[in-house]
């Protein structure tokens, strides 16, 4: 199991949401790419980027800083928020990002994302974000009426790489994840899936681990790497095991 370490941008800060609420933000690092070097230093394989500016915009915001956290790390970097178009898409690939993650344009243009997926082989992620299990775009400000698990199907056999999950109601909470739901889309498509949102302790990479290994990839640690809950030294050895 993979875990990812995450930075969330906000004006030019390393913040984190609570329920995806943009009223209750949480400042944890105004220097992001000293942020980023810390988690490569502390062991992680990969970095999960999100740029919320551009997300609720749909434009570029914090394109400097994500240019000089992918310039100063040796680890991968899945990178998204505000990529709308190829011409983004194609920007960020040839600026060093591993993998970029698709979320608002999933839903908008499913087929700009399948094109990306066949122009760029094992690049491409779609973000899947849902409160109450409806998808929700736009830096999580509009829910659509169209289930999530019904977007995840549309891209079956399309080529992407994975499929992040975010439970919003779960995203920030340190409460534990919703885990279950998860794995219920993981089971209904053959494509990776990623957790994200509610992980708070090592107990819940665990749980996370040993019920639902064969439908969840990875999981994304947020607040948790912030406040500390969890032994990142612990949660790498578990996760490798």
């Amino acid at each position: 199991m993979i875990l990812y370490p995450a930075i969330d941008l906000k004006d030019g800060k390393c913040v984190r949401l609570y329920k995806g609420d943009y009223a209750m933000t949480t400042v944890y690092n105004h220097d992001p790419v000293d942020q980023a070097k810390q988690f490569e230093a502390m062991g992680f394989r990969y970095l999960h980027l999100v740029d919320l500016d551009a997300a609720i915009h749909g434009r570029l915001e914090n394109e400097d800083i994500v240019a000089q956290i992918v310039a100063s790390v040796n680890i991968p970097v899945q990178f998204g928020g505000g990529i709308r178009s190829h011409a983004t898409a194609d920007m960020w690939l040839e600026h060093g990002v591993s993998r970029i993650i698709l979320g608002t344009i999933a839903l908008k243009n499913p087929d700009l994302v399948k094109d990306l997926a066949r122009a760029y082989p094992g690049q491409i992620v779609v973000g899947i974000d849902a409160r109450g299990g409806m998808v929700a775009v736009e830096g999580w400000t509009h829910t659509s009426s169209l289930a999530a698990i019904d977007l995840a199907r549309q891209f079956e056999d399309a080529g992407v790489a994975a499929i992040i999950y975010t439970d919003i109601s779960r995203d920030g909470t340190l409460n534990g994840p919703n885990a279950a739901e998860t794995a219920a889309l993981g089971k209904a498509v053959s494509i990776p899936v990623i957790l994200s949102g509610g992980i708070g302790s090592l107990e819940d990479i665990a749980s996370v681990k040993q019920e639902f290994s064969g439908a969840i990839e990875g999981v994304i640690l947020g607040r948790a790497l912030y406040e500390k809950t969890i032994d990142v030294a612990a949660a790498l050895k578990l996760a490798a095991e």
